[in-house]
């Protein structure tokens, strides 16, 4: 880092802004157009007074990365916004607000995926608007559910400009919102120093409601269900699964509100079961289900209890088709050993239960987990099951969740459809 005396007022003494600069040997992925630089990858951290502010990052030669956001509390120290000289104010944050919108406007992203040939029921307004560093916002994601959004902010400086982003918000999206729900709290808050809280623009509690997304109502309770709701990521997964469901006995494992059930249910399979270690997520799934007029049984199970279970009436079940669509098992890169374990084990009891011919739709939302990860977890789970598996279907996250080619971490769903002979 340059010797030069740095000020309160985001300038060096010599009138430069401040920066940081890597260390001679360090294998920042930053060089190779990664937004992220971690604290052990700098000569040295700025002073805290900056934490929350836009500063510069620099190579070993002094030449410049680009603008991003500090925080010295984070083991993330900079976030880049732009290879450009910028300041975060609201003429930046309108710029990628409207951009962002435009994007999906202009691909029709959030209506279910990339996929022409599947039908949406009024769709168009039930999608993610902002995706953090993909969309130049790190931190900030922004889902809309028809005239709601619902805003996560995870990182310091953003949290800093919370006033300024909800105005634009307003002005900008449409249809109009009606409020902005704030869920901010995600885990991950932590680690930036925040604290977790939830709350609204407007101050009044948010009621849960109906909302129609893709031809079924769900009762969504967008200020306390999990993530921001509703897991818009697997909309196009819906009714890509249900394509294989007339007919067959349908298990939806780590069901949740039970979209997947619900959909294979309406597509004629011949019988739903639908299983989530949480009692609400059961309750809200057996209220969708009798909303919707559809056929399902919801219960409340572990599902690798249940696979486990040598009963005399689970011991000879077997499913004609299988879900598995588990939360994330990998929350760090430390626990990667153990999630590739875990899933694993899960696929295996699965294919184990698969009838011959079966199908297997299965996911992990763990960004930790790579393509090539989860495709060797697959092939060990079906040569222990001595069963052969054929992809039918590659799987993977929506445009309105778009995916930067030089950041992993941007993509994190992706999923398989299998034959299992």
């Amino acid at each position: 880092m340059s010797n030069n005396l740095l000020l309160p007022s985001g300038v060096s003494s010599n009138g430069q802004p401040p920066s940081l600069r890597l260390r001679v040997n360090a294998k920042a992925r930053a060089l190779t157009g990664h937004p992220w630089v971690f604290a052990n990858e700098v000569e040295a951290l700025l002073p805290a007074a900056f934490d929350g502010e836009v500063v510069e990052c620099r190579d070993r030669n002094g030449r410049r990365l680009g603008s991003g956001i500090y925080n010295s509390r984070s083991q993330i120290c900079w976030r880049k916004l732009s290879r450009d000289r910028v300041a975060l104010d609201e003429a930046y944050l309108h710029d990628a607000i409207t951009r962002a919108i435009a994007r999906r406007d202009e691909s029709g992203a959030g209506n279910n995926g990339a996929d022409k040939n599947i039908h949406v029921a009024g769709g168009g307004n039930i999608r993610r608007l902002i995706w953090s560093e993909s969309d130049g916002l790190p931190g900030v994601v922004l889902d809309q559910f028809g005239d709601a959004l619902v805003l996560q902010i995870q990182t310091l400086a953003m949290e800093k400009r919370r006033d300024v982003i909800s105005r634009l918000l307003m002005d900008v999206v449409r249809p109009a919102p009606a409020d902005i729900v704030y869920r901010d709290d995600a885990s991950i808050r932590r680690l930036e120093g925040l604290p977790q809280t939830t709350g609204t623009f407007s101050g009044k509690p948010w009621e849960p409601r109906w909302l129609n997304i893709d031809g079924f109502d769900y009762w969504l309770d967008l200020a306390g269900a999990q993530k921001t709701g509703f897991y818009l990521d697997q909309r196009a997964q819906h009714s890509l699964v249900a394509r294989y469901a007339k007919g067959r006995r349908v298990l939806d494992a780590f069901c949740n509100q039970g979209p997947f059930a619900l959909h294979c249910a309406r597509a004629g399979a011949a019988s739903v079961l639908g299983l989530d270690s949480a009692g609400d997520a059961i309750a809200q799934a057996r209220r969708n289900a009798k909303r919707n007029g559809v056929e399902a049984v919801f219960d409340v199970a572990n599902v690798f209890d249940f696979f486990n279970d040598t009963s005399p009436e689970r011991r000879g079940l077997s499913w004609d088709l299988i879900v598995l669509d588990p939360p994330p098992f990998a929350k760090s890169k430390s626990a990667l050993e153990g999630a590739l374990r875990g899933y694993k084990e899960i696929n295996l009891r699965a294919m184990q239960r698969l009838a011959p011919g079966g199908i297997l739709a299965t996911y992990s939302c763990s960004h930790h987990m790579r393509d090539e990860e989860l495709r060797r977890v697959l092939a060990e789970a079906a040569a222990d099951a001595r069963r052969r598996a054929r992809v039918l279907e590659f799987c993977h996250q929506p445009p309105d969740h778009p995916v930067l080619v030089t950041m992993p971490e941007s993509e994190y769903l992706r999923g398989y459809i299998l034959c299992v002979e």
